[in-house]
This record gives C-alpha cells, sequence and structure tokens, in this order.
C-alpha cells in the first residue's frame, strides 16, 4: 500500500467540509496536543455540565488525517457524555495500534482512517484531537479547569 492510498476522496472530503467550530470564550477547559513527528496542532475547547460536553471549540493546524478526525469529533462531539467519548477515543487508539475495530454510530466516519494503521507515523496526527480532548476531560475532573483558575 503506497502512502497516497492513505488520502482517500472520502478522507479529503471530509478535511474539505470540515465545520470549524471557533475557540469558545469560556471554556471549562482547554488543552493543546503537537505532533511530534509532523507538527500538527490541535487546541480544544469544552465545556461539561451533567456529564455531557455541551460546547466544544477548536484551532487546527494539521494533514488531512488530523483534520479528517477533527472534522468528525466536532460535527458530533456536542451533545455525547463524557463516557461515551473516552471510549470512543480508547477504540480510535485500539484501531490503529491493535488492529481494533472501527468505532460506529455516529463516529462510524472515523472508519475511513483504518488505513492508517499501516503507517505507524500518522498514528499521532490521527489521534491528536482525541489526546486534545481528553487531557481537557482530565483537567475539569482534576479540578484545574479554567473556570476555577480565576
Amino acid at each position: 500500500m503506497d502512502i497516497g492510498d492513505l488520502y482517500s476522496e472520502k478522507i479529503l472530503e471530509l478535511a474539505a467540509n470540515a465545520v470549524q467550530p471557533p475557540r469558545l470564550a469560556a471554556p471549562d477547559a482547554s488543552a493543546r496536543k503537537v505532533s511530534r513527528v509532523c507538527g500538527s496542532l490541535v487546541e480544544v475547547d469544552i465545556v461539561v455540565r451533567d456529564g455531557v460536553i455541551t460546547e466544544y471549540g477548536h484551532h487546527l493546524s494539521a494533514c488531512a488525517l488530523g483534520q479528517t478526525s477533527a472534522a468528525v469529533v466536532a460535527r458530533e462531539i456536542v451533545g455525547t457524555p463524557v463516557g461515551e467519548f473516552r471510549r470512543m477515543s480508547n477504540q480510535m487508539r485500539a484501531m490503529l495500534k491493535e488492529d481494533g475495530a472501527p468505532p460506529d454510530g455516529k463516529w462510524a466516519d472515523l472508519a475511513y482512517l483504518e488505513p492508517v494503521r499501516d503507517y505507524k507515523a500518522r498514528h499521532g496526527s490521527t489521534l491528536l484531537v482525541f489526546e486534545a480532548v481528553v487531557e481537557a476531560l482530565e483537567k475539569i475532573e482534576s479540578g484545574q479547569a479554567v473556570a476555577s483558575q480565576g
């Protein structure tokens, strides 16, 4: 498989048509992740109420694979229970690193990223948005949220 095969028409379409949610003015927490391999960058802002992600914003500077992951997250994350997001994030990691099954349901478009499994150097940029959101959730859970910093 040639690396060009990774950039399927569907991946390029998802990346090109992605909604770019603006950064939030008053997030509960924010997190920034950068891929050491390719320099892709994502900064996310989230608001969580009663265990559900109710607001989401991001700034993104990433390759098509990172853009595709972020596009699906941006489209589907609002209204997602925190536990469901964590499970789906773990499932994405397992899909790439352990030959696991791709996410399904509203996250089914992430299956288009399954071929990335064969390109370890691309795992980081593909998983960047998930790692950033999980870090922001951990900040909220540990009491390091933006609002508590004054």
